[in-house]
């Protein structure tokens, strides 16, 4: 465990800073902070770090606790509140506690160098052609007969994948094994199968 660790359970008494959850608790480096310290970081669990980083779809009632983390002495915690309810502003009670919130001149120029907060509450999700949301280790049936570049390989259409993996900054691409080979998919060709 680190020393940036430790201070940080230390300060939360081993909850997440955001929702109190105990869960899976994580160091989350307020990007792009000003150093890495305890001031610079908060501990967070799995939950507020997936919406977050909008790998799960923001859940304006998770939030709530906003209203009072707003309030924290802690710089990194003042960013990500800032953030997150400008992220939730078209809810009435975010945008009343962005109104009364206050950030010195120099956090709220770190609260901004994202333009995180430009950004609605929209998520990058890999989604199938039904638009389910698709995980990592999902199976999905083909939907259309697939010709393979580069291979002689033709994946017919219900040909099951299991075991998929999401391709990384682009949510319309998966990998899988089709007949020993790892190929790219089209998310917009799959469907998710449900056990």
């Amino acid at each position: 465990m680190t020393k940036l660790e430790e201070q940080l359970q230390k300060r939360s008494d081993n909850k997440c800073e955001l929702c109190q959850s105990g869960d899976a608790l994580k160091v989350y480096e307020v990007p792009p902070g000003p150093t890495s310290d305890a001031d610079d970081s908060i501990l967070i669990c799995d939950t507020c770090r997936a919406q977050i980083d909008k790998k799960a779809e923001l859940d304006s009632k998770h939030w709530r606790f906003l209203s009072d983390t707003m309030w924290s002495e802690v710089p990194g915690m003042q960013v990500v509140s800032w953030r997150m309810l400008n992220r939730l502003k078209q809810e009435s009670w975010a945008m009343e506690s962005l109104d009364m919130m206050y950030l010195s001149d120099e956090t709220l120029a770190w609260a901004k160098s994202t333009g995180d907060h430009d950004n609605d509450d929209a998520v990058d999700l890999h989604k199938d052609s039904n638009g389910t949301v698709l995980q990592s280790g999902d199976t999905v049936v083909l939907t259309k007969s697939l010709d393979v570049k580069g291979t002689t390989l033709n994946a017919k259409l219900g040909t099951v994948v299991k075991n998929i993996r999401l391709v990384e900054n682009n949510t319309e691409q998966i990998e899988g094994k089709i007949e020993g080979q790892v190929i790219v998919i089209l998310t917009k060709y799959v469907r998710k199968q449900t056990v």
